[in-house]
């Protein structure tokens, strides 16, 4: 590692990696592998401490601020600047008694979930478990438990934060209320957040798994309306989700999914198995199944359900937090026919059912809560395309959907950080950009989906 001279001293500094270190490829390495990041500096960091000089380091050099803990938001490529990684802050705390939880900035969900496990509590997770704790719970964090319990954001007790003065902060609701409702939702925006308080849940076990169809063989305008009609029915304790997805013939693709396009139906309930098979019957008298995998289980098994891709690659994507889905309209079928078998490049699309305490105010910035459906569409990326190949697939299928969206979700903006429009309602982008101007007048934490 080279030394930094300037605002850090003239001394060797083991934080820092510029260009050329035998270490900073390694450093760089993420989830997302599609944009490159090309900083002049990276600050490996292992505390709050380090992250206060790499802030104190960019500020006095005038240099934008990137934040990194496993690389799945990256808001696209990067060059010069810096990096802060955040990986080697990994410290979990649980406070059984209080059903809180403290998590450093490059905590994994995963880690979450076992340490709370064995006190019979559960995060409010996402669906996959090496997703970073605390850059999703900053972009809102819709997890598998969404319409029972709200956005991970709605639980935050308090946060650690280094803001563009070089200043370690510790942030509630009370101690600085406009601070607090900027941190969670706008993303790394205001500063470097080092470590969170999160409430737990008492959940130890749930009801939940999969159905998925061969939308070869059952048609999956079919099996989109049945799933839309059957979201009407259900208490709020049940959050689930429709997903079709085409996947290549190709070699190396598992045997079963190897030229398959799959439509499934991803469950997750709080109440008894016995309730959950009954709430689940109709959605079995769709036709016949590929799979079943709806059971009862631990909550440390819940990242089962999804049984998101575990493995770097790189992909591009976007969502639309819809008011409504009229799955009767031409549009649902369009919207399928899209994304499906005949696509220009292969697609994964998810429809989330928010609704239930998703819909309830909280002292935070998260907006589109009276959305009734949020809409995910990923592509991947092929070496050496980027993001206008990638729209060329999503953006037709995007403007279907335009007569119900109200807006996008930041957690789902999947390399679109050249995009800003849609991810708050006017009234919450303006009250961000005016803290935006107090907290970061100098814009120093853009690297990011920037509020100007």
């Amino acid at each position: 590692m080279n030394s930094v001279t300037n605002s850090l001293g003239n001394s060797a500094d083991d934080l820092v990696l510029r260009p050329g270190d035998s270490r900073y490829e390694e450093e760089l390495a993420g989830f997302q592998t599609g944009f490159a990041q090309r900083p002049a500096a990276v600050f490996a960091a292992s505390s709050a401490h380090d992250v206060t000089r790499a802030v104190a380091y960019a500020a006095a050099e005038g240099l934008p601020v990137g934040v990194q803990a496993t690389g799945h938001g990256l808001p696209g490529s990067a060059e010069g600047g810096v990096l802060i990684t955040t990986r080697r802050m990994d410290g979990v705390t649980v406070d059984a008694g209080a059903r809180t939880v403290r998590v450093q900035a490059g905590v994994r969900w995963g880690q979450v979930v076992e340490a709370a496990a064995p006190h019979g509590l559960a995060p409010l997770n996402g669906s996959a478990p090496g997703v970073g704790a605390v850059s999703y719970t900053l972009s809102g964090g819709l997890g598998i438990l969404a319409r029972e319990f709200g956005y991970a954001a709605d639980h935050v007790r308090s946060l650690d934060v280094v803001t563009a003065d070089g200043r370690p902060r510790h942030v509630t609701r009370e101690s600085d209320p406009d601070l607090y409702w900027a941190l969670l939702g706008g993303g790394h925006n205001f500063g470097v957040v080092t470590e969170l308080e999160i409430g737990l849940v008492p959940v130890a076990r749930l009801y939940g798994g999969a159905l998925a169809f061969d939308g070869r063989e059952v048609d999956p305008v079919g099996i989109l309306r049945a799933y839309e009609r059957w979201t009407r029915t259900v208490p709020d304790g049940l959050t689930s989700s429709f997903a079709a997805v085409p996947y290549p013939d190709v070699p190396g693709m598992p045997p079963h999914l190897r030229g398959r396009y799959v439509v499934s139906v991803r469950v997750a309930y709080t109440g008894s198995a016995e309730e959950g098979e009954r709430l689940v019957a109709p959605l079995r008298e769709i036709g016949p199944t590929l799979a079943d995998s709806l059971r009862e289980m631990p909550y440390a098994e819940s990242h089962t359900i999804h049984s998101d891709p575990d493995f770097p690659h790189a992909y591009y994507g976007d969502s639309a937090v819809l008011r409504e889905l009229d799955v009767d309209a031409p549009a649902a079928a369009e919207l399928l026919a899209r994304t499906g078998p005949d696509a220009p490049a292969m697609c994964v699309l998810q429809i989330n059912h928010l609704g239930g305490a998703l819909e309830k105010d909280a002292p935070n910035s998260v907006s589109h809560r009276e959305g009734r459906f949020l809409v995910r569409l990923l592509t991947m990326l092929s070496p050496g395309s980027g993001r206008e190949a990638a729209r060329a697939t999503l953006d037709p299928a995007f403007a279907v959907l335009a007569p119900w969206a109200i807006g996008r979700a930041l957690n789902f903006a999947f390399g679109a950080g050249d995009r800003t429009e849609g991810l708050y309602d006017a009234a919450t982008r303006k009250r961000l950009a005016g803290l935006k101007s107090q907290y970061d007048p100098a814009n120093l934490f853009r690297r990011n989906y920037n509020v100007a």
